[in-house]
């Protein structure tokens, strides 16, 4: 028996309903169903404001940079920015450390999250086998 959980197949598992709804007026820079097709890395997140990121898991890095990294520019231009990262609670990563710990405002998700599948495999929601956090990234100058 490994002593590990094993790595999902997929990365095509969709928000819970419960949370998209909350998120449902922000940006959304990972769309499904076709993230690959649109590139929210190379995109400008600042005129929106508001942003929710539920990034491919198999590729986290990536997104947390660019949270971070946003971030970092909104507040040095002066601009009000709200950017909300809903990642596994994996506190021991590199890039939890580089753009999240001391950074954004951690909160975590009480229970495991029900994903859907969205390749149409599996009819019903699954329980994640890992605990969730949501980080958040937010920036109120101080002349708003």
């Amino acid at each position: 028996m490994p002593g590990y959980m094993n790595r999902s197949l997929s990365d095509s598992w969709g928000t819970p309903s419960k949370i998209k709804e909350k998120y449902k007026n922000y940006y959304d820079p990972c769309p499904f169903p076709k993230p690959a097709e649109y590139n929210g890395l190379d995109k400008d997140w600042l005129p929106h404001k508001l942003v929710f990121v539920n990034p491919p898991y198999s590729n986290i890095k990536p997104w947390a940079k660019k949270c971070h990294d946003t971030f970092i520019e909104a507040k040095n231009k002066g601009i009000p920015i709200k950017i909300d990262l809903l990642i596994p609670a994996r506190t021991d990563t590199t890039y939890f450390h580089d753009y999240i710990y001391n950074i954004a405002e951690i909160k975590f998700i009480k229970g495991r999250l029900k994903f859907v599948d969205l390749t149409g495999v599996s009819k019903k929601v699954t329980s994640a086998p890992f605990p969730s956090i949501v980080c958040s990234y937010y920036n109120k100058p101080d002349n708003v």
